[in-house]
């Protein structure tokens, strides 16, 4: 051997032991967070088989260095941590897993834990799933996440987006109409409308993906944790190998969903069980974060039926577009309907829905009888606040949510439907909010312009703090009825009226 190759080899050695000795000095330093957390808005959360594998356990690291944030571990389940959390108190939770550990219950059991922080019936902090395929994809979506995203070109499965005044560029396959599908180019681009026959669907969806290259994918057709089908069940695309793959139900031909790498947002507002990774990483949600770079998905680990907690998120998102970032609106949405069902029937506030059956109306009847004995009166499934009250309970716990919750995800702002503001202030004792309603100020935009209102009525007036605030309680005197806690304020009789400012006090420490 040569001296010059003795040396290299003797270098590589040197830097071989020196990663190790980082990885080392990582997780030794995360398992003494475990014990001492530092008070902060951001926490990390991550599994011992994250922590105890050197290339997870840099994910990890890298994301609290990113937010000068603690670690805290467990073994099985992230309530384990629940202790440390409590010592935190953070705004912001990441929870940092391998797939093989992340299931149905696992999510359902995620968002009863953020309400058992303190004792009110709200949320107390939000939350996101960090993982991958393998190490490098949730690296990725750590990575991914550090620059704000403003969604400017999407696809759909969907026709509720069809009027597109958000994106530059937008097409769609519609579910409403067999075959019909769309697209505009330009912000101020007309709407343009065509057919192609059944057969022809998917390959029509996988085309505009290509073409339009999207930061954001909405979706609502049939799915389960193997695949997600066109409308009308024309096609699938399915999961192999932690990549996406179409599949031709007429011909039984078979291609690749060609990628550009591009970082993306994947809202599956509608379907079942999609975001359900099912304790493997050879499942659609995987498929999406690691094949197509989708950095935060939301979709549901169940079969969906009411559809409050998709299509809600994506309604206070929409109508909010540059007010509410993506996770902002999950959140807000999350309080507003726990608000709505703790007034109806506040026994269940901790009782989960029996998700035990395999079968979806045995699961759906027992609901009811539950139901039933809590409110003392029969239930009508024809009645449609009984409907509601049903479909709340089973859509309360089940939307999972995969990114760093902090991300700055943002739709693009509609200039023409700015027409009220609102801005906060401290004095002393007080915060207060203050809206101020334009000439032109609808409040039948602001409660949500009947966006899907099968699914979700009129929304309240919403307004996410900036800063979380120390035992928040409406001053005396003030007339709103409102939904309150440290991080947010919902006003349910907020009839706001054009050309008027409106203060909302609140009495604070």
């Amino acid at each position: 051997m040569q001296k010059s190759e003795f040396v290299k080899y003797i270098i590589y050695g040197l830097l071989g032991a020196l990663g190790a000795l980082i990885v080392w000095i990582l997780v030794t330093e995360s398992d003494r967070a475990a014990k001492t957390v530092e008070s902060n808005d951001y926490l990390v959360v991550a599994s011992e088989s994250v922590m105890n594998d050197a290339e997870w356990a840099a994910v990890a690291t890298n994301l609290a260095a990113k937010h000068n944030a603690s670690i805290v571990t467990f073994d099985r389940a992230p309530r384990e941590a629940i202790e440390a959390i409590r010592e935190a108190y953070p705004r912001y939770v990441a929870i940092v897993d391998k797939p093989e550990n992340i299931g149905r219950d696992y999510v359902i059991d995620l968002h009863h834990l953020c309400r058992e922080i303190d004792d009110d019936i709200y949320g107390d902090f939000l939350w996101g799933i960090i993982t991958g395929y393998d190490a490098a994809a949730a690296q990725r979506m750590v990575d991914n996440s550090t620059e704000p995203l403003v969604v400017k070109d999407a696809v759909a499965t969907i026709m509720e987006l069809n009027s597109a005044k958000w994106f530059d560029n937008y097409a769609w396959v519609d579910d409403h109409t067999k075959g019909l599908w769309g697209y505009k180019h330009g912000r101020d681009g007309e709407i343009i409308t065509d057919t192609v026959a059944p057969e022809q669907v998917l390959g029509k969806f996988t085309e505009l993906y290509e073409e339009y290259n999207p930061d954001l994918i909405v979706t609502a057709a049939h799915a389960t944790q193997r695949n997600l089908e066109m409308p009308y069940s024309l096609g699938n695309l399915k999961p192999r190998d932690g990549k996406l793959y179409a599949e031709d139900r007429f011909t039984g031909a078979e291609w690749d969903i060609k990628e550009s790498g591009k970082r993306r947002v994947y809202a599956a507002v509608g379907n079942c069980l999609i975001g359900d990774v099912n304790n493997t990483r050879e499942s659609m949600a995987i498929a999406w974060m690691n094949g197509s770079n989708v950095s935060t998905m939301i979709g549901y680990v169940v079969t969906t039926w009411h559809g409050r907690s998709g299509w809600g998120a994506l309604k206070y998102w929409v109508t909010s577009p540059d007010r509410y970032t993506l996770a902002e609106a999950v959140y807000l949405n999350q309080q507003d309907f726990l608000h709505q069902q703790h007034a109806w029937y506040p026994e269940l506030e901790k009782e989960r829905y029996d998700f035990s059956s395999d079968d979806f109306w045995t699961e759906l009847e027992m609901a009811r009888t539950r139901l039933q004995e809590v409110l003392g009166r029969e239930l009508d499934f024809n009645n449609p606040e009984d409907w509601d009250m049903i479909g709340f309970w089973h859509d309360r716990d089940v939307l999972a949510y995969y990114g760093d919750p902090k991300w700055n995800i943002m739709l693009q702002s509609v200039e023409s439907e700015r027409d009220y503001s609102v801005s906060s202030r401290r004095d002393g004792d007080k915060y207060i909010v203050t809206v101020t309603a334009d000439e032109d100020f609808s409040l039948e935009r602001m409660k949500g312009d009947k966006f899907k209102q099968e699914h979700v009525l009129d929304l309240p007036f919403s307004y996410f703090f900036p800063e979380r605030l120390t035992n928040p309680r409406l001053a005396e005197g003030q007339k709103w009825d409102v939904a309150l806690d440290e991080n947010f304020v919902l006003v349910y009789n907020a009839d706001f009226e054009p050309n008027s400012t409106y203060e909302i006090v609140i009495d604070v420490e």
